[in-house]
């Protein structure tokens, strides 16, 4: 049970780091081609849509299969593997807290802009992008990093052979 949880730890937080990775070197970097306008309202669709239920399910499985792994007792699991699965833990928790105090209150406010009056500047495409747009990828890379490294512990706790 425990090396299929350390399993479902790795296949998921591969999943999510991917997305990440994506997001970093991808679609950013294609939204900040987009005028104000243009970006504003592709990243308001963009957070509409990102947190449905598959995403949702990649997302919390990021934290729970890492912590069933390390909490599942498995005899022939070295003290190494043990470190190494509670390290990219750690740095999943660190993840989500990166994601909920930064990206997601940013990803609210966009979200509320929306709905200015008009002339209000609070609506202005760029007084928008410009609150968001840097705020938001410092954070995205803080929390792309600390889900690569996790993926990258949890994945060595996998291939390391028990008992050495």
């Amino acid at each position: 049970m425990a090396t299929l949880l350390l399993a479902l730890a790795v296949g998921c937080t591969g999943l999510y780091a991917g997305f990440m990775l994506i997001f970093q070197t991808g679609i950013m970097p294609a939204l900040a081609r987009l005028t104000d306008p243009e970006f504003v309202t592709a990243m308001r669709r963009i957070n509409e849509y990102v947190p449905r239920p598959v995403f949702l399910t990649v997302f919390l499985g990021v934290i729970a299969f890492p912590a069933a792994a390390f909490f599942v007792p498995q005899d022939g699991r070295t003290d190494t593997q043990k470190w190494l699965v509670l390290a990219g833990l750690v740095c999943a928790v660190l993840n989500h807290a990166v994601t909920i105090g930064g990206n997601i209150p940013l990803n609210t406010a966009l979200a509320a802009s929306e709905k200015a009056p008009a002339g209000d500047p609070a609506g202005d495409p760029s007084v928008v992008r410009s609150a968001f747009e840097k705020r938001w990828n410092g954070f995205h890379r803080v929390r792309t990093a600390l889900i690569v490294l996790a993926f990258g512990l949890l994945t060595a706790a996998a291939v390391l052979p028990e008992g050495a």
